[in-house]
């Protein structure tokens, strides 16, 4: 996650490089305290970046610029644009993904199959990120997960390094990070670690 909270402006592009060669499958630019065209500056001074590669570009919470850009994938909240009414605007060939925070609401999200094609799930530690939310632990990923899912979910907030042999035993496939991945210095070697550790405990997947 591409994260403004994270990141200073003067490294913003220098940083989404990093995650690109790293091996970031995904990344998402997530600019809550900016304004609408704020968000569209540091959309467009990533694009070139995104071109010749398969990397996804999702933009958090901004429906109206997702449209703007044909390419764009839409990542919603639950207070944000029901996603029925996302996928309808954005058409059946972009990528929406949701946010939830309980069993209840990644149960709903299943729902949505048709009209979803990941979501997330978390917090699941404590996170700055995410301060309003309290985590909601190893035990939901389990929980999910014997729900037999249809679609992808990505486990986020408070994930680092020292944590992620645990949330991919749990039983995690994919992981969100943000601080732990910008508070060093090598963050290709730091997302290879990420990667290296799902893949240990989901060899038969």
């Amino acid at each position: 996650m591409l994260d403004t909270a994270y990141v200073e402006e003067s490294v913003w592009v220098e940083t989404c490089a990093k995650l690109i060669s790293g091996g970031a499958d995904l990344i998402q630019l997530r600019a809550k305290r900016e304004t609408p065209e704020q968000r569209r500056e540091l959309l467009e001074a990533i694009l070139p970046l995104f071109k010749g590669n398969t990397i996804p570009l999702i933009i958090n919470d901004d429906l109206e610029l997702a449209l703007s850009y044909p390419t764009l994938g839409l990542h919603i909240g639950q207070e944000d644009t029901p996603a029925r009414i996302a996928r309808i605007r954005l058409g059946p060939d972009r990528i929406l993904g949701l946010s939830t925070h309980s069993l209840k609401q990644a149960t709903e999200a299943l729902a949505l199959e048709n009209y979803l094609d990941y979501f997330a799930l978390g917090p699941i530690f404590a996170t700055q990120t995410k301060p309003n939310y309290p985590p909601v632990g190893l035990e939901l990923i389990k929980a999910v997960n014997a729900l037999n899912p249809k679609i992808p979910f990505f486990c986020i907030g408070g994930i680092t390094h020292k944590n992620i042999s645990q949330v991919a035993q749990a039983g995690a496939k994919r992981v969100v990070a943000v601080s732990d991945v910008f508070q060093v210095e090598n963050m290709e070697k730091r997302i290879h670690c990420y990667k290296e550790a799902l893949n240990t405990f989901n060899l038969n997947d």
